[in-house]
């Protein structure tokens, strides 16, 4: 356990590094001048000049990159131009509601995906479960920033019962509807990945002798055929959660949700390079970070399990 641990790690790194050079490539590869844009439309070419020569950008770039890698080995992940302030704590101070809107989107997947795909397999062919099928293909089908403007539409203009967007703080009422957004399409993928894994399980051996001892059907589901489930699920929430961690940027730019996703947009239309590049590499970092949890996991789920 311990070797596949260190292993991982050192996987993780090779990651993150290779992250870090497809991303700083592709930076330099965005057309524009940053120091054009730090010094403002009106300045003279000398300021330019001057600007390009304070944020090292007239180095070679095999120098700025191996310098941006060091600085990124002590957790510095260079200034922002538009902030004027570290990337770092620019993106921590995002991060809290990015991470509350995970949560909650993570949530909605569960609370709705779970159950759906539960009773379609419990009753193949029924009407229920042709139901579930159109509501996950539709579901599915469906964009992201459709759903939430349409939700915003409905739920936002013609019936007032929630905000037209915004953070209210981390008020409920703010969240529900990005949230819910966000959870649907995973909700969808759940059920019908769910379905699937049951009706796959359901006929097998013990399964039927559970139904020999006479056992409930929300017995035989609940305690001997999910828990041979979960492995497929947790690796999809541990996907999910960390893709939803580094920022979620469709969702929060429709609702002007002040995360880590939107901020990257911002960075991207304003030539923020540092900015962009360090929340691609915290995102990477949260992402293989939640699948190296999620495999370590596997062996407190189902002890069958050994690396």
């Amino acid at each position: 356990m311990k070797g596949y641990i260190l292993r991982r790690l050192v996987w993780m790194v090779v990651v993150l590094f290779g992250v870090a050079v497809v991303t700083f490539a592709l930076a330099f590869m965005v057309p524009g001048d940053p120091a054009r844009l730090y010094a403002g439309t009106n300045a003279s070419p000398a300021a330019v000049k001057i600007i390009h020569h304070q944020l090292g950008l007239d180095r070679p770039v095999y120098i700025q990159f191996f310098d941006y890698l060091w600085r990124v080995l002590h957790l510095d992940f260079g200034y922002s131009y538009r902030y004027s302030a570290p990337v770092l704590p620019a993106i921590l101070q995002r991060f809290p509601a990015t991470a509350e809107l995970a949560l909650a989107g993570v949530f909605f997947e569960v609370a709705i995906g779970l159950p759906i795909g539960i009773l379609a397999a419990a009753r193949p062919g029924s009407l229920w479960d042709r139901i579930t099928m159109i509501f996950t293909f539709v579901t599915l089908a469906a964009p992201p920033f459709w759903l939430g403007l349409i939700f915003l539409f409905v739920f936002g203009a013609l019936l007032p019962l929630f905000p037209l967007g915004g953070y209210g703080g981390g008020m409920p009422q703010y969240l529900f509807l990005p949230a819910l957004t966000l959870g649907l399409g995973g909700a969808a993928y759940y059920a019908r990945l769910l379905r699937a894994v049951l009706l796959d399980i359901l006929p097998k051996d013990y399964i039927r002798t559970a139904w020999a001892k006479g056992l409930r059907e929300r017995r035989i589901i609940i305690r001997h055929a999910m828990p041979n489930a979960l492995t497929v699920i947790i690796t999809q929430l541990g996907m999910d959660l960390g893709y939803f961690l580094a920022g979620v940027v469709v969702i929060e730019s429709v609702f002007a949700w002040p995360g880590i996703g939107k901020q990257a947009v911002d960075a991207v239309f304003n030539l923020d390079i540092p900015l962009v590049m360090g929340t691609v590499l915290f995102g990477a970092l949260l992402i293989v970070t939640a699948n190296v949890i999620v495999d370590i996991a596997y062996t407190f789920i189902d002890p069958r399990v050994r690396y």
